[in-house]
């Protein structure tokens, strides 16, 4: 039962020492020898959000852009068994080049997992440390926001699962058979409600990467809409849109501009925060929206050239709409020669790139690139759904929706559609504006149109893309049913 025990913690970012026999836990920040000082609950709640730069690092982004319809990956074993749906739980780093544990759904779970874990720590610990209680209250509060946060992100990904919500100072703790859906929206709901109570509301001092209150109500909406839980998707939208503490900004391109991503906070909400200087605090999801050997200010001066658009996608674009900039059918080459997309090889002679993440003082993958995990236009299109869901196309549906349009240089959304023709519509700017965001998947599965959608979505490198009912959700990965019995395998796999 111990090296069990040991294991879990060792895959929880602990230091241990031992000798011998004897597998006592000297040193950790999960036992008692820690969490007796302000110091520890700032270093916990650190630690909490910590898999926040891994999971968006890369693999949700694998799992949910991969697989969708606007982007594709180069055709390398890893990434393509998720765009050709060939991903099976049996994957191993043996059989996908050493991507399985960073670049897919084993990440998904691996991170998420690591992350519910020490949140529980800070949430079990914290509220007995003798310290500001303003500041204590915060780190709680925001502990339940990543909580809430990463069981939301595994439900979404892999259907039931098992929730988490004490620490695992036993193996009883440690092995968790999987709750029903609705228990698992439940928790979340509960763990959002605690978020919003206890958390700050947004200012300027706020430290970066650090929710506000308005930003969970956001967050809530988004996580109301997928449970179908239109009333309270309405109502926290309105809640944060109301608040009038955030707002679009002006120029959809500066929202991606790394050098006014400090401005741009005033709507991306809650963002994974880079840095380029500082080991393991940039995400490597960013050296690949590009071409190999890309370089100059366009991209990373280094770049895996792994992350493409789809040329339906690009054509789907109004020619007048902004957002479009955000991709490209261009490159500058390490010699500073504009190529021209006709010419990108060996991935496609229609490579379209994508643009949202650049930062012209990379080095090599290292940037300063945030990636955002809730914005202000995601809550103003989840506000249009939710309106339309109850209420058909109504003038406040239809104005939320337009809000986003006009930012983005389109007209009006056409007057007068039926209530299914605008949730059509609702989806289909849903993809224009969050698209390489880690959501177009989730769309497609939540609004069961991924079986339609996906097998338009082909080119030259995958001519041919066969979905089945199974892959509305991910496998569990293997290795994770045989550590723990009380596990079973998602339908269909």
């Amino acid at each position: 039962m111990k090296k069990h025990i040991l294991l879990l913690l060792a895959l929880s970012g602990l230091t241990i020492s031992c000798s011998k026999l004897d597998e006592s836990v000297y040193s950790s920040i999960f036992t008692t020898n820690f969490y007796k000082t302000a110091s520890d609950a700032e270093a916990g709640i650190a630690s909490a959000a910590g898999s926040l730069i891994n999971l968006y690092g890369f693999p949700l982004v694998a799992v949910s852009d991969f697989a969708a319809d606007q982007a594709y990956p180069r055709a390398v074993v890893g990434r393509n068994t998720i765009t050709l749906f060939s991903y099976d739980p049996y994957f191993t780093a043996q059989r996908n080049s050493g991507r399985h544990e960073t670049e897919g759904p084993q990440g998904v779970w691996r991170f998420s997992y690591k992350g519910i874990e020490n949140a529980n720590w800070v949430i079990d610990k914290v509220p007995a440390i003798q310290m500001d209680v303003q500041r204590r209250t915060e780190i709680v509060a925001e502990a339940y926001a990543l909580r809430a946060l990463y069981h939301w992100t595994l439900t979404k990904t892999f259907n039931e699962i098992p929730v988490k919500i004490k620490p695992s100072t036993s193996e009883v703790e440690a092995l968790v058979a999987k709750s029903p859906r609705a228990d698992i929206y439940k928790q979340i709901y509960s763990d959002l409600d605690q978020a919003i109570a206890g958390l700050p509301s947004y200012s300027a001092s706020l430290v970066k990467g650090r929710p506000s209150k308005e930003a969970i109500q956001g967050l809530y909406a988004k996580v109301a809409l997928y449970n179908e839980d239109w009333n309270k998707a309405l109502q926290q939208a309105q809640a944060t849109i109301n608040s009038g503490k955030y707002a679009l900004m002006p120029n959809v391109l500066d929202v991606f501009d790394v050098d006014k991503e400090d401005v741009a906070r005033i709507e991306n909400m809650w963002a994974v925060e880079a840095d380029r200087v500082t080991p393991s605090r940039w995400l490597t999801v960013m050296g690949i929206a590009g071409p190999r050997n890309s370089s100059g200010p366009d991209y990373a001066k280094v770049s895996f050239g792994s992350w493409f658009a789809y040329q339906s996608f690009f054509n789907s674009f109004s020619p007048t709409d902004k957002r479009r900039q955000l991709l490209d059918t261009t490159y500058r080459d390490v010699a500073g020669k504009i190529v021209p997309q006709k010419d990108i090889t060996p991935v496609t002679p229609k490579g379209v790139l994508i643009r949202k993440y650049r930062d012209p003082n990379s080095i090599g993958e290292a940037n300063n690139c945030n990636f955002p995990i809730i914005r202000l236009a995601d809550v103003y299109l989840v506000a249009a759904e939710a309106e339309a869901r109850q209420n058909g196309a109504t003038p406040a549906a239809y104005g939320y929706i337009n809000a986003v349009r006009k930012r983005a240089g389109l007209s009006d959304l056409t007057a007068g559609l039926g209530k299914d023709a605008f949730l059509a519509a609702v989806l289909q700017e849903r993809s224009w504006e969050l698209f390489a965001e880690a959501d177009r998947w989730f769309d497609l599965t939540r609004t069961n149109t991924f079986m339609t959608v996906i097998p338009k979505a082909v080119n030259d490198v995958y001519p041919t893309r066969t979905p089945q009912d199974k892959h509305r959700y991910y496998p569990i990965p293997l290795e994770e049913i045989q550590a723990n019995p009380k596990l079973t395998q998602s339908p269909g796999w």
